[in-house]
Formats: C-alpha cells, sequence, structure tokens
C-alpha cells in the first residue's frame, strides 16, 4: 500500500493532479447551481417589484 502511495516517487505530482482535478469537477457541479439560485432570486425580487407598482 506504501508503494500505492508513493506512486514510484511521483506522489506530490500525481496527488497534486488528482486534488486539482477534483477541485474542477466540483467547480463544474456547484457553479450552475448557485448560477440557477442567483436567477430565481433575480426573478423573484423583479416579480416583487413588477406586483408593488
Amino acid at each position: 500500500m506504501r508503494e500505492f502511495l508513493n506512486m514510484g516517487g511521483y506522489a506530490f505530482y500525481v496527488w497534486t493532479s488528482y486534488a486539482i482535478a477534483l477541485v474542477v469537477l466540483v467547480a463544474n457541479f456547484v457553479a450552475p447551481m448557485r448560477r440557477r439560485t442567483e436567477l430565481m432570486n433575480s426573478i423573484a425580487r423583479r416579480l416583487r417589484r413588477e406586483r408593488s407598482r
């Protein structure tokens, strides 16, 4: 197991690459959800503003 984690002396580069890939995947998952929430809030604000006129 230790040899696997060491990756033949390239562990820093390999695990850093895995970490960067994981961050990108999580960002690609979270960003659209946040954008959708912001859009829905914007639409709700606009509707409230138009109804109050």
